[in-house]
């Protein structure tokens, strides 16, 4: 059993190009759902080449259709949608690399953007249809084309400093963490849902994230804007030679790789109300009651349990995958043969199962309210360096109680019922990951 505290949403205002629509929200998700060589678009069924960082509905799969979005049983965002990205690494001088890790998940902007140049203005801008999907950017790119609209749309600013955002790395460090962003193409043929390289379906507007559609893609559809901020100042003191040290979990020290996926949770009717009627221009999602929204709890406790059997965080030797680091300035190769595991293994459940051993099953990750009696009442055990699931559960029987929760990886709680309200989330891991003290992980 876990802590967790309420949070109360911060954003911050996205200055990009002036278009007649300004009406926008912002739609948070809290924290990645699962980081793992997972992509269902670009390697459905199977282990994906690098690591992706995934936010939105618990549906989430190595396949997955609309439907896989409707089973989601919690989202990290408000939809059932899923948005991820490469993951971001830093590469030390002695060629290992550590995981970098993420201020909070992604915020998703969606803004209601239309021309009235497009082909298909007087129609109306329109929702995500059902089954829909898309990729923007391009994992293999090491250089930088100006005229590309698609280049165009992937941006960093470096948060601390007065630069100008830039379509690289910034080769300076960033006092307050590097922000990464990238906008997705809004105008659609009318008529394909995917495309086999998952572009060609969509197209930019004339001005990349605003502007008019060409005609061979009339429809305009509600645009994305990803932002997700990474913890680089973790690694102030460790920056060596005349270049930035951070590479993308795909081998690129360039920044010009960085890519997003989006797969359509959305009710749709919901989003296209919302499309129609949020329009209001501060982009807080909390005015508009077409949504419903997520709780924090749910939020910060929705998780897919991981099933690639591998090392991704902390100090690695290499990056997952087979992902060498290529610097270009041509376009990077895929790489293959280098042992990297390519089996889709058992989940990797956040919790040790003692139905059989102690006769007591996992009812799920519970929550205490700061200020509020403990979910727990009956009895408590507390032990800074011994204890253990084990001895938890062995305390709360012997004391005649059948229910047994830890918290802070030194305290056990019993009592044979739970406050009303405090029950777990069926479907719902949580965030209860602290090992306990009597353990090693």
């Amino acid at each position: 059993m876990q802590t967790n505290t309420l949070l109360q949403l911060a954003f911050c205002l996205l200055a990009i190009n002036v278009n007649p629509a300004l009406a926008f929200w912002r739609l948070p998700c809290q924290n990645p759902i699962v980081v793992q060589r997972s992509d269902p678009v670009i390697s459905p069924g199977s282990v994906s080449g690098h690591v992706h960082t995934i936010m939105g509905g618990n549906g989430f799969g190595f396949s997955m259709n609309y439907a896989s979005t409707q089973a989601s049983t919690c989202t990290s965002c408000t939809d059932l949608s899923n948005y991820w990205t490469p993951t971001l690494y830093y590469r030390a001088q002695n060629g290992s690399f550590i995981s970098v890790g993420q201020n909070g998940g992604v915020t998703v902007y969606y803004l209601q953007r239309s021309d009235q140049l497009d082909p298909e203005y007087s129609k109306g801008l329109l929702a995500f249809p059902e089954g829909f999907r898309m990729v923007a950017g391009n994992p293999f790119l090491r250089s930088y084309n100006a005229s590309s609209l698609e280049q165009q749309a992937v941006t960093y600013v470096c948060l601390g400093t007065d630069k100008p955002q830039t379509n690289g790395f910034p080769n300076y460090p960033c006092p307050y963490g590097l922000r990464t962003q990238v906008f997705f193409p809004s105008c659609w043929d009318g008529k394909n849902l995917d495309s086999p390289d998952h572009k060609s379906h969509m197209a930019y507007p004339s001005l990349s994230d605003s502007g008019h559609c060409p005609s061979t893609h009339p429809k305009r559809l509600v645009s994305i804007f990803f932002e997700i901020l990474w913890n680089t100042p973790d690694f102030a003191d460790k920056w060596y030679g005349n270049s930035q040290p951070f590479v993308w979990s795909m081998g690129d020290p360039t920044g010009y790789g960085f890519h997003g996926d989006f797969v359509n949770g959305w009710d749709v009717p919901t989003l296209q109300r919302a499309v129609n009627e949020c329009t209001d221009e501060s982009g807080v999602i909390e005015k508009f009651p077409v949504f419903k929204l997520t709780t924090n709890e749910v939020a910060n406790g929705c998780r897919v349990p991981p099933s690639v059997h591998e090392q991704i965080s902390g100090v690695l030797p290499k990056l997952p995958g087979c992902n060498e680091v290529q610097g270009g300035p041509g376009n990077a190769s895929p790489q293959s043969g280098c042992g990297a595991t390519t089996t889709i293994g058992t989940p990797m459940w956040p919790y040790t199962d003692v139905t059989k051993s102690k006769s007591f099953a996992y009812m799920g990750c519970g929550f205490d309210t700061p200020g509020q009696p403990r979910t727990l009442q009956g009895d408590s055990l507390q032990d800074i360096t011994g204890m253990t699931i084990e001895k938890c559960i062995d305390y709360c029987n012997s004391k005649g109680f059948s229910i047994a929760g830890l918290e802070y990886s030194t305290q056990c709680f019993c009592d044979n019922k739970m406050l009303a309200g405090r029950d777990p989330v069926p479907g719902l891991i949580g965030g209860c990951t602290m090992p306990c003290s009597g353990n090693d992980k």
